[in-house]
Order: structure tokens, then sequence, then C-alpha cells
């Protein structure tokens, strides 16, 4: 009796000590990843959805910006399009290749957006401007989700890396890879240049 007591005892403190000691960390980590990426993906299709009412409008008041606007419908084809797999997090590959399709998306709305400043008729035009609010707000929480994604990634990816977390991949979680994150490049801090003088040097 005595030495099952002492078993029992054993046991608890031994399961106490690997929840203390991060067995579980990666694990939990992981999930948190998926969570915030989830929510990535639901503002990047929040974003992709707002699009098309987007284009009629402005093709209601500046149909002569074709250009521009099958650049837009392209982009968000492109993008909602692409096979976001449960493996894109830790390919870096796929991975790089969504974000430069959503990149490539937010550069074709933003050069939109600067030819819609040659038609003070649009901006002032109820429908568009309700968009543009939903479209303001949703840019904002893609920033949110995609800072609270990358904060998750780099949790779990120093989990993976450093002790006793890199005991626990090694052992327990061999087949947990280290996830992609988001990168800025120097091209996404320049501004797009639209040339509205191209009649004129013609």
């Amino acid at each position: 009796m005595l030495i099952q007591r002492r078993l029992s005892i054993v046991i608890t403190l031994t399961a106490v000590l690997l929840c203390g000691c991060g067995i579980n960390n990666i694990p939990t980590y992981d999930e948190s990843v998926n969570a915030r990426w989830s929510e990535v993906q639901n503002q990047y299709k929040r974003r992709a959805d707002l699009i098309p009412n987007l284009i009629e409008t402005v093709n209601g008041f500046a149909g002569q910006e074709a250009e521009v606007l099958r650049q837009v419908t392209e982009a968000r084809t492109r993008v909602t399009q692409t096979n976001v797999s449960p493996d894109i997090l830790s390919d870096e590959a796929k991975f790089e290749q969504f974000q430069a399709n959503q990149a490539a998306l937010g550069g074709a709305l933003s050069r939109m957006m600067l030819v819609v400043e040659n038609y003070p008729e649009l901006r002032s035009n109820e429908n568009f401007l309700q968009l543009q609010t939903q479209l303001e707000g949703t840019e904002n929480r893609i920033a949110v989700a995609r800072r609270d994604y990358i904060q998750a990634v780099e949790r779990y990816n120093t989990e993976l890396r450093t002790i006793p977390g890199r005991w626990w991949h090694q052992f327990m979680y061999a087949e947990m890879r280290p996830k992609a994150t988001f990168s800025t490049d120097p091209e996404d801090f320049e501004p797009p240049s639209v040339d509205f003088n191209t009649d004129e040097q013609s």
C-alpha cells in the first residue's frame, strides 16, 4: 500500500515537472500560430470580397481607367485562386508566393485609389465612400492580424530552437517544422506612381 502511494506521488510529481518544463509548449504555440493564420486569411478574404463592388463603382465613374481596373481584377483573381493548403506555413516558397500575390493586390488597389483622386464626383459618391471606409478598415485589420501572426510565429520558432523546447522538438515533435512569416520588401515602402499626364504627352 505504501509502495503504491509513493509510486502515485512520483507519477504525479513527474507529470507536474513535465508540464512545467515546457513539454506542451510546442503544440500549444503551434495552435496559436494556426489560429492567427486563420485570422490573416479571414481579413484577406474580406478585402477580396470588397473588390468587385469597388471596381463596379469606380468603373461607373471612371470607365476610361480600364487598365488600372484590369490590374486590380487580375490581382484579385490570382489571390482568390491561390491554393492555401495547411502546409503553406512550413513551405517558404509557397508562403512567399502567397505574400507576393497579396502584395500585388494591395499595390493594384493603391494605384486605383490614386486614380480616383482625379474624379471628384466619384470621391463624393456615397457608395464609393462606404466601400472606401470598409476597405480602409480591412487594411487596418490585415495589419493587426499580420502582426499577431508574426508574434505567434516568433514564439513558436523560438521554442523550436531554444532549450528545453529544442529537446522536446527532437524527441517528441520532430515532424513539426518552423513556420514561415511575413517579410517586408523595400518596394513596399515606395508609394505607387501613376502618370496622369499621358494624354498631354502624346
